[in-house]
């Protein structure tokens, strides 16, 4: 059924350069013996990406697919998941350098473990400093308490959610694990579906779209696992806003989806555990 070990889908929106990047450290990462494919998908970038097929770096290993519209994160994985022929997936941000042997361990280390759902690493920020990338699931006030000045007032609460209480140099199990660097099944997302070809929740165009996983897996039986051995530098640009939160709204259209999945994401939830608990 599987023509590959191990299908890697990287979602591309004007990042050439850093995708670039990103495929170069994925040839040095040390694949040998695992059969793998990595699949771009373009999520109507203003870039022209047939340049990118002439790249030295774009391997025969590599494929493009060109989206007409802009599916969002979830929608260009799900686009990416139905063009991939491998055993497992591996969701990876554009702006991710893979260290050298740590998509080889994470795919020994789920291979050894059926009860593993989804699998992430340690994500190193450009200065090698840890970057907060496992959580718990966060309750409805969480986001505010995030980025207002609640921060201070409820510091508790945020070190629980940001697992503050656990030693994350060790392997951990988590409720979430943030979406630029995620292992999983192929067998085990197929039976999760939203619907018909919809592995992620196509609501949420971007934002809650990992946590959304997470949590149908965890719902599933399934572990959510971190594993620290693994590191990947992350060069993430918060673009959501960087601003006076309350002007959010306004000035930033990813800001607004940000808004908008949240209330998504809790009224989704709510409801099934509603119905769940009936």
């Amino acid at each position: 059924m599987f023509k590959s070990d191990l299908s890697i889908i990287i979602v591309n929106y004007n990042t050439e350069k850093k995708a670039l990047r990103c495929l170069d450290s994925i040839e040095k990462s040390d694949l040998e013996n695992i059969n793998y494919e990595v699949i771009i998908v373009d999520n109507n970038s203003k870039e022209n990406l047939k340049n990118f097929l002439e790249k030295e770096v774009v391997a025969e290993k590599v494929k493009i697919i060109f989206s007409k519209i802009n599916l969002g994160m979830g929608g260009g994985n799900n686009l990416g998941i139905r063009h991939a022929n491998g055993k497992l997936i591996l969701i990876l941000n554009p702006d991710t350098i893979v260290k050298k042997g740590a998509l080889k361990l994470l795919y020994n280390f789920i291979s050894s473990r059926e009860d593993i759902g989804i699998l992430g690493p340690k994500i190193l920020n450009i200065d090698l400093s840890r970057q907060n990338s496992c959580f718990r699931f966060p309750n409805i006030f969480m986001p505010f308490l995030r980025r207002t000045f609640l921060a201070k007032l409820f510091s508790k609460k945020l070190n629980q959610y940001l697992l503050k209480d656990k030693n994350l140099d060790k392997i951990t199990e988590v409720d979430w694990l943030m979406g630029s660097c995620l292992l999983f099944r192929r067998k085990d997302v197929e039976k999760l579906k939203v619907k018909k070809g919809e592995y992620f929740d196509e609501r949420f165009f971007m934002y809650f779209e990992d946590i959304d996983l997470c949590r149908r897996f965890k719902e599933a039986g399934f572990k959510i696992i971190y594993n620290p051995d693994a590191e990947i530098i992350h060069d993430h640009t918060r673009a959501s806003y960087d601003g006076k939160w309350y002007l959010a709204f306004f000035h930033n259209k990813l800001a607004r989806e940000h808004i908008k999945s949240y209330f998504k994401y809790f009224f989704k939830w709510k409801i099934q555990k509603s119905i769940k608990n009936q």
